[in-house]
């Protein structure tokens, strides 16, 4: 049955005065005490709060006393006070439990948010029933809605009776609409316009996004991050006596609209007059300065003073002091307007490294992560090679994630042991597949890959893959530490037959090349490799004589059209990306050169150059820089480079909004027959993906792209780059790799082969 608040009330206070008055006794001595009553609560917890003890002498005002104690508990619906001889009966009526706390209409706030804030007011599962706390628990579940700018919330309570010792609460919350910020005003700034500054706030009068992104909603939380945002703003830029006077929230009647109002003093601009370094200095002054942000003659700067004194720590960890601690200490000259800024270094003790341990690598031998290891056992800690040390250990590909930790050995003031916890992805995958490409139509594909054969980090692979172009065969076996110092030496056979017919992009020729050979990857640094590669390829032109373009025909007339050929090519690679799959950071340089051998039927050699450099910008937004420059030419006895060693550009890898393949010259049906020299340039913004900041294999960026091919008699022109800008997805799914882009062509010529919509799935990029 349900019993409302008011009643529940009015029999409280009833039993309560009853109790008060029926507790009149004669005086005595009390020679024990007794507990009736009792189910759940304990007689110690009843003694704990009775204010008689064996021994007192009771009257009534101390009989009146204690039942009033018992009661100030809450835990008691009735509590009486009786004599049996020299026995203190204390006869109580225990209050119901909460069995359970429902909740209906709640959307906007979760039911495990909303109880554990109940859980604060002490009104949770299993706590004593208390009808007067009702009130005090609504006025928490209107400030959780407050705060999330529901301020038309209406909450009713109802209270149902399990058994004779406990009860069910249920709250039946209709939520009502968010109140809108109508209007934010600024008052006291000259500095910066009231626009500047709302342009910082998450919070913002309604705009076309504001139904997704609820930024026009007023939370009491994010006006708190707003002018914390507004403070930095002000003392990042030297105004360091800057102050939030007062702000005014206000609500129209009908609670729909909130009008937000901010008072503030800006203050005097402070520039920096003098920046010193103090204390136990272990590394070279001069040396240390390279780390200092701040200086004389700067606009003094909060932020700037902060990376300061973490970038000066970070130095003096790399030298072993783990718990250096660098503190600013600003003093200002209020006349001059002015702050001397002294960084007082206090580097504590070096600490060594115990012991190097990994947690979570099931599968992969110990070795296999020991020997990535840049951080080693009995020398001192370096911050900078222990995250170099997880840095590999992420690049290796094994793993989901990598976290270490540095925990000080106990009993110990000066060691440290490296906890590396790794959790591992299959490193096995056998993918039987069925994709689709714009260029290359309808793929099946069948890959069996071990990158981590047996947990010895070893790779073995074998492919197979059938589109309407191409038919692929590989067989490829890589040891990364084919010696110690991480030689890596891999072994490689695939056959590939190509018919471009079913391509009207490029011109139109069969061929079959059947490779074997063999690479090598040596380390030279820990950013710089460099590579060798040598195959054997025995190559066969097929092509139709009536779809023949004369460059081809010439080429095959004066070379043949089957060719054995010893390839080998050269790299050199810097690379300081913090991540082999999504990098957000560093550098990847690659210059590759490779050639035909003399001996064989062909002579040519190709140059082809990669770089790309991501820069961190703010809120998780990267800038990604991209160019690729390739030149090929023929030498000897051979005439030109071969045809089918062209370079090509357009589609998803080059310039989007373009078909695969269709820029450059092309042959007199209008094909692309691809030239020796290609340029591509492509600046991409990654932005995070909206609602999905945890979910790390997907990744959207705004580009823009230019890039084109050009033959031998063609000059090279700006004028002939064709340019696009759009935007573009990437999924690594369990699947494969989902690519989608959506670009809109520039500088376009007639006959160019325009697609603003392109994607792939099931193939690599």
């Amino acid at each position: 049955m349900h019993i409302t608040l008011v009643k529940r009330w009015a029999w409280g206070c009833l039993l309560f005065a009853v109790a008060v008055t029926a507790t009149a006794i004669e005086s005595f001595i009390v020679d024990d005490i007794q507990v009736q009553g009792l189910n759940r609560i304990s007689p110690g917890t009843v003694f704990n709060y009775l204010t008689v003890t064996v021994g007192d002498t009771v009257d009534d005002q101390k009989s009146r006393d204690a039942v009033r104690a018992l009661f100030k508990t809450g835990f008691f619906r009735d509590v009486r006070l009786e004599r049996n001889g020299d026995i203190l009966v204390v006869i109580v009526e225990e209050r119901e439990s909460i069995a359970d706390i429902t909740f209906d209409g709640n959307k906007a706030i979760k039911t495990e948010s909303l109880v554990e804030g109940l859980g604060g007011v002490g009104f949770a599962k299993g706590e004593v029933f208390n009808e007067a706390k009702l009130d005090k628990v609504k006025q928490e579940l209107r400030r959780q809605y407050y705060s999330h700018g529901k301020y038309g919330v209406r909450i009713d309570a109802e209270v149902e009776q399990v058994d004779k010792s406990s009860v069910n609460v249920h709250f039946n919350i209709s939520e009502g609409t968010a109140a809108r910020i109508k209007e934010i005003n600024i008052v006291g700034n000259t500095v910066y316009s009231d626009d500047e500054i709302v342009s910082k706030f998450d919070l913002t009068t309604p705009t076309w996004l504001s139904w997704i992104t609820k930024d026009d909603q007023y939370s009491k939380q994010k006006l708190q991050g707003d002018l914390e945002r507004l403070r930095s703003m002000y003392v990042d830029n030297g105004y360091i006596y800057f102050n939030v006077d007062s702000t005014q929230v206000s609500i129209t009647p009908d609670k729909s609209d909130v009008y937000l109002t901010v008072n503030i003093t800006e203050g005097d601009q402070f520039t920096i007059s003098e920046v010193k370094l103090s204390g136990k200095l272990i590394v070279e002054p001069e040396e240390l300065f390279d780390y200092v942000t701040t200086r004389k003659g700067m606009v003094f700067s909060s932020k700037g003073m902060n990376q300061t004194s973490k970038f000066l720590t970070e130095r003096l960890g790399n030298e072993g002091y783990a718990f250096a601690n660098v503190n600013p200490i600003p003093k200002t000259d209020d006349d001059e307007k002015t702050v001397a800024v002294t960084y007082y270094v206090d580097p504590g003790q070096r600490v060594y490294v115990r012991r190097v341990s990994f947690v979570g690598n099931s599968k992969t031998r110990d070795e296999v992560l020991r020997r990535e290891m840049r951080q080693l056992e009995g020398g001192w800690i370096s911050t900078q090679q222990v995250e170099r040390s997880k840095i590999r250990l992420k690049r290796l590909g094994y793993f989901e994630d990598v976290n270490v930790e540095t925990p000080a050995v106990p009993g110990s003031t000066d060691q440290v042991d490296v906890k590396f916890a790794v959790k591992e992805r299959p490193s096995g995958n056998l993918l039987l597949g069925l994709g689709f490409s714009q260029a290359q139509g309808l793929i099946f594909n069948t890959n069996i890959t071990q990158n981590n054969f047996l947990g010895s980090g070893k790779s073995v692979s074998f492919g197979f893959n059938n589109s309407e172009i191409n038919q692929v065969f590989r067989l490829g076996y890589v040891n990364p530490y084919w010696t110690i110092d991480g030689v890596a030496r891999g072994f490689n056979l695939s056959y590939q037959k190509t018919d471009s017919s079913n391509n009207s992009n490029t011109t139109d020729f069969k061929s079959e090349i059947l490779s074997v050979g063999g690479s090598l990857a040596i380390p030279i640094s820990e950013y710089n490799t460099v590579g060798l590669n040598l195959d054997y390829e025995s190559t066969t032109i097929e092509t139709s004589l009536f779809l023949l373009d004369p460059q081809v025909a010439l080429f095959i007339l004066r070379e043949g059209n089957d060719f054995n050929v010893l390839r080998l090519s050269t790299s050199y690679s810097f690379d300081t990306r913090n991540s082999g799959t999504f990098p957000t950071r560093g550098t990847l340089q690659r210059l590759r050169v490779e050639g035909a051998l003399p001996g064989g039927d062909l002579k040519f050699w190709k140059v082809d150059y990669d770089s790309r450099l991501f820069v961190p910008l703010v809120k998780q937004y990267v800038l990604l820089l991209k160019g690729r420059v390739g030149y090929g030419d023929a030498y000897g006895d051979t005439s030109q480079l071969p045809f089918f060693e062209n370079f090509f550009a357009g589609g998803p890898r080059t310039v989007r909004g373009f078909e695969e393949n269709s820029l450059g010259p092309e042959d007199i049906f209008g094909r692309a027959l691809g030239g020796d020299t290609m340029v591509v340039g492509n600046a991409e913004l990654i932005i995070p993906v909206p609602f999905l900041d945890q979910f790390k294999s997907v990744r959207l960026t705004g580009f823009f792209d230019a890039g084109n091919v050009f033959a031998t008699n063609q000059k090279f022109s700006f004028s002939e780059l064709r340019t696009s800008a759009g935007f573009s997805g990437v999924w690594l799914s369990p699947f494969g790799l989902l690519s989608v882009s959506i670009a809109e062509p520039f500088n376009s010529k007639v006959g160019d082969e325009v697609q603003k919509f392109q994607f792939t799935f099931g193939t690599s990029f």
